[in-house]
């Protein structure tokens, strides 16, 4: 048997490694996820339900396959669902295939009335692991929360404008957004794209490989390091200076490791997308959304032309309390790239001097993915970024 404590310790594919030899058994690993929970949710209230006979049941079904020979590089894997997507959604059938295990669904805003970056339970609001006052972020709230407390290592979530990068920045985690288009969206729009929150840049290749069909070829790495452009606000959000001072650190640790150079020359200055955003979701673009749309898109090609990543704090401010952000638009460095389509991934970059979580976003070319997780996952090796959270 395994203790929960030892569990919370494992990622995803230490889990799936130990199954898959006959270490641990996927029961064994969803017992533990479950008792977990059981120990660490009454307060953090990331789960809206929890399924623990199907979750069972499933486990024992990966350990029957495992028994017939089958391969599974997610074996015994327990995973949150998202609320409002649930374990029939494209992404979440996929990552079954693969081995994982529902175990629950993690709580999402309750309405979708402004930029709601929390979680709602019938219990109380999601708190977030690293400070109760502080919201985890949202829509994907309690994927990240579930996370971060070692209640699940891998997590569903969904960013139709940072709903995935943001609750991953506040919850101290790793948060992906895949190129739009590359799974089905989840909005008529094609803003909405299925994504992940983990603990290591692995378990995100890991999910990448599942959900996106057979494993293919990593993308070769470049013998020099990669070119990055850094913002802080993309020409028009209104960032927070201890934000960008904690995210641009970071981005100076990635050039100190040799894995970047930031070219200090370059000017990103974008149009700021929030009423194209509004006017694509409602379906209703005017001409002047649809200019304002291009010209981000002409500026983002013509930067990518010239360089490898673009580089921006996730969020311009820190995680607000639970009565709700007030006039701050968490999203602003976020949903330019749900519109653009690049892949995106946040990572931690530390805290403010108030001790408030950061995240790094990383942004690459359309089909970039497999470039940002090498990176991410050299930062991480190299201590050049801070380990994810396991509050």
């Amino acid at each position: 048997m395994i203790t929960t404590r030892e569990y919370a310790a494992l990622s995803a594919r230490d889990i799936a490694r130990l199954v898959g030899c006959g270490t641990l058994t996927a029961v064994e690993a969803v017992t533990a996820a479950l008792a977990r929970i059981g120990e660490r949710d009454p307060k953090l209230r990331a789960f809206t339900e929890v399924w623990p006979e199907r979750a069972v049941a499933g486990a024992a079904r990966v350990d029957a396959r495992i028994a017939g020979g089958a391969r599974l590089p997610l074996a015994g894997v327990p995973l949150g669902v998202k609320t409002g997507e649930g374990p029939d959604s494209y992404q979440n059938r996929r990552l079954a295939a693969a081995g994982c295990v529902p175990v629950g669904a993690t709580s999402a805003p309750r309405t979708a009335r402004g930029w709601q970056t929390y979680g709602h339970t019938d219990r109380g609001p999601t708190l977030n692991p690293l400070d109760p006052a502080w919201s985890p972020g949202g829509s994907s709230a309690g994927s990240a929360v579930a996370v971060a407390a070692g209640l699940v290592p891998l997590a569903s979530g969904s960013d139709g404008a940072g709903s995935v990068r943001i609750p991953a920045a506040w919850c101290g985690v790793i948060g992906f957004k895949p190129t739009n288009g590359l799974l089905p969206a989840r909005d008529r729009a094609g803003l909405n794209s299925p994504g992940v929150l983990a603990r290591t840049p692995g378990d995100v290749l890991a999910y990448l490989d599942a959900v996106g069909g057979a494993p293919e070829a990593a993308a070769p790495r470049p013998a020099r390091p990669l070119a990055a452009v850094w913002s802080a606000t993309l020409g028009y959000a209104d960032t927070d200076p201890a934000v960008a001072a904690v995210a641009r650190r970071a981005a100076d640790a990635l050039a100190g490791a040799g894995l970047v150079t930031v070219d200090e020359t370059a000017d990103l200055a974008l149009v700021d997308p929030a009423p194209a955003w509004a006017a694509l979701r409602a379906g209703s673009p005017s001409p002047g959304d649809v200019r304002r749309i291009a010209a981000n898109g002409e500026r983002l090609t013509g930067l990518f032309e010239r360089t490898d990543l673009v580089l921006t704090p996730t969020t311009p401010n820190p995680p607000h309390g639970h009565g709700g952000p007030g006039d701050r638009m968490s999203v602003a460095l976020t949903w330019a790239f749900n519109i653009s389509g690049h892949p995106a991934l946040s990572l931690p970059a530390g805290a403010t001097p108030r001790g408030e979580p950061v995240g790094l976003q990383l942004v690459a070319r359309p089909r970039g993915e497999r470039l940002l997780l090498d990176l991410a996952d050299r930062a991480t090796r190299t201590g050049a970024v801070p380990p994810a959270t396991t509050a």
